[in-house]
């Protein structure tokens, strides 16, 4: 069964790249734009992973992950951070509030991401089989 993957990035260059890389891997991508939109989908939609940049307009990655921590129907949804915003402090609030990855735009092709995801889908099958 597809996993279902909520990208939330407002670079529409970016997000089509992604996106597009992801739905060839199998996966069903919903994307947005911007925070406000994206949480307002988990309100309609269950997701397998989100990811997130931090940088958005509006309300940034970092308050969109907060609200998605603090909500019980979305607490336990598996967030990678994706930014080029590498600064210690903004990485470590961003695990501190729940990321499970961080990852630097400048530093992973679309195919790594998709490495990275599909890596953590595997991950959290196995950890589902053992458990």
């Amino acid at each position: 069964m597809p996993k279902k993957v909520l990208l939330i990035e407002d670079d529409e260059f970016i997000r089509d790249l992604y996106k597009r890389q992801l739905d060839m891997c199998d996966m069903f991508t919903y994307a947005f734009s911007n925070g406000t939109d994206g949480l307002k989908s988990t309100e309609e939609n269950q997701y397998d992973l989100i990811l997130l940049d931090i940088m958005l307009p509006g309300m940034n990655g970092l308050d969109v992950l907060r609200n998605l921590k603090q909500n019980d129907s979305t607490k336990n949804i598996p967030v990678i951070m994706v930014s080029n915003l590498g600064q210690d402090a903004v990485v470590k609030e961003g695990f501190a509030l729940g990321a499970i990855g961080y990852l630097i735009k400048a530093t992973f092709t679309p195919d790594q991401i998709v490495q990275e995801i599909t890596k953590i889908f595997d991950q959290h099958t196995q950890s589902q089989v053992k458990g």
